[in-house]
């Protein structure tokens, strides 16, 4: 038998397993896994090499409206291409309504800003600002079944918060058709009121941006949205959890029996609430929501991937640029914290700083690495077992690691549009040095190999996980 390629040499991993094998490639899936495969038209040595599913990062916001006058890093160009350099083989962006916003209009905006521009392939979340009776009733019921099997939905921010009147409509058509619902808890009246107090109290530098959103904002709206869940019976994501007691909320929430799924980000890993008390605004370069906290719940992030409380990974890479005044040094934003743009980037340095931090480590087991940065994400959003392992069938959608190369993180390494990475000079064991998306080298040997359009567009199935707790009972 004769092969495109053959991977030849390295230690697959995947969520369950680490075994010594080589992978045959044709027609841009994986065929066979084995040794003495046979011959291919290239033959890649990946000896001392880790062969690892293509990572796949499900919370990422790419080109998407940020406010008067402040403009997003990246389009899907360069997020893709960063993303691939980091070993992503897919990302999941949003596409974002806003109030008055046609839904089905806005995922043609962004299907016009993706179509032809993504060097790996991406899939599209909904968020829904907007939960008109026209909205709820026609065109999410018709997403949905079209394949936008996913949406989030806001507990804060202007314009994009929603009432828990609206939130248990939006979670009922989620179970009717059996979508999943990613949920950002923090509370918005909590933090307008406690950012009230602090500008009138003349405490406007970034650093204060993490007082207005204080652990017990998160923790309750995390409550509050498990609470609304429970009562439409349908599964929940709490997406980029930062505290042990917003972690505690999940975990109370699945002893009832509850399908409640959580997910932290490397922010919580790795960066503190003293990152944004820099002087010049340089604090602003780590304002993100919920922020950065203190070591204490450092550790309990890192215990939260470890039990399973949390079952993905992800960056929430929301760029900006800092030296700009349509990114983090807004002029509005020098006046407030209030109004420096949230958010930080994220989509090439997530995989790095799991695997050193978390494998190198040991933290976590390379298999648990997978799973919580590609497998789980796979499952959880309605695409494996296409995307997201290493088998006979699936796509062939790889990265390859040298588990041993050092590196220290730095700007001049990326290759998104950003001027800067909050991760500056942290050093990692551990570097994904080719990615592939299926079965064609886009980053090879450290080098860009591939070119835009490589990447689609991937329609998802609904997730088993996205299935209620008792499926026969009515919600009315």
């Amino acid at each position: 038998m004769s092969f495109d390629t053959i991977i030849r040499g390295g230690t697959v991993a995947t969520a369950s397993d680490t075994f010594a094998c080589d992978v045959g490639i044709s027609g841009g899936k994986i065929t066979a896994l084995g040794a003495d495969l046979g011959t291919a038209k290239e033959v890649v040595n990946a000896s001392g090499l880790l062969v690892l599913p293509g990572g796949i990062d499900s919370h990422v916001h790419i080109a998407q409206p940020s406010g008067p006058g402040i403009v997003m890093a990246d389009d899907f160009a360069s997020a893709t291409r960063s993303a691939a350099f980091g070993g992503n083989t897919m990302v999941l962006p949003f596409a974002m309504q806003q109030k008055g916003e046609s839904l089905r209009e806005v995922v043609k905006q962004y299907h016009a800003k993706a179509d032809g521009q993504c060097y790996i392939d991406v899939s599209f979340h909904l968020i829904i600002a907007d939960a008109s009776d026209t909205v709820l009733g026609q065109e999410l019921p018709a997403l949905v079944n079209d394949g936008y099997t996913s949406f989030k939905v806001f507990m804060t921010y202007e314009g994009l918060a929603l009432s828990d009147m609206e939130m248990l409509k939006v979670m009922t058509v989620a179970r009717e058709t059996g979508a999943l619902v990613m949920v950002h808890a923090e509370n918005y009246d909590a933090i307008r009121f406690l950012t009230d107090r602090l500008e009138q109290a003349g405490k406007t530098a970034t650093k204060y941006h993490g007082t207005s959103r204080p652990i017990p904002v998160e923790r309750e709206a995390t409550h509050r949205a498990i609470s609304l869940a429970e009562l439409i019976d349908v599964p929940i994501m709490i997406v980029h959890v930062s505290n042990r007691e917003a972690m505690d909320e999940i975990a109370r929430g699945r002893a009832r029996g509850l399908k409640v799924y959580g997910e932290t980000c490397p922010q919580y890993l790795m960066l503190t609430e003293s990152d944004m008390d820099g002087l010049n605004m340089e604090g602003a370069k780590y304002v993100c929501s919920p922020p950065p906290r203190d070591k204490a719940s450092q550790v309990a992030c890192w215990e939260g991937l470890q039990q399973g409380i949390f079952s993905l990974f992800s960056s929430d890479h929301c760029p900006f640029r800092y030296d700009d005044p349509q990114g983090k040094l807004t002029p509005k934003g020098k006046t407030s914290f209030r109004w420096v743009p949230n958010g930080i980037p994220g989509v090439e340095t997530r995989l790095p700083i799991l695997f050193s931090e978390g494998v190198s480590k040991g933290r976590i087991t390379l298999n648990e690495f997978v799973a919580l940065t590609s497998t789980n994400h796979a499952k959880t959003y309605g695409l494996y077992p296409k995307k997201g392992t290493i088998a006979v069938g699936a796509d062939a959608d790889i990265a390859i690691w040298d588990p041993k190369r050092k590196e220290t993180i730095s700007q001049s390494l990326m290759h998104g549009n950003t001027d800067y990475t909050p991760y500056e000079g942290i050093a990692v064991t551990g570097w994904p040095v080719s990615t592939m998306v299926r079965g064609k080298f886009v980053v090879r040997d450290g080098k860009l190999t591939g070119k835009l359009g490589d990447g689609d567009y991937i329609s998802r199935d609904k997730s088993e996980l996205a299935k209620p707790v008792n499926p026969e009972a009515r919600t009315s």
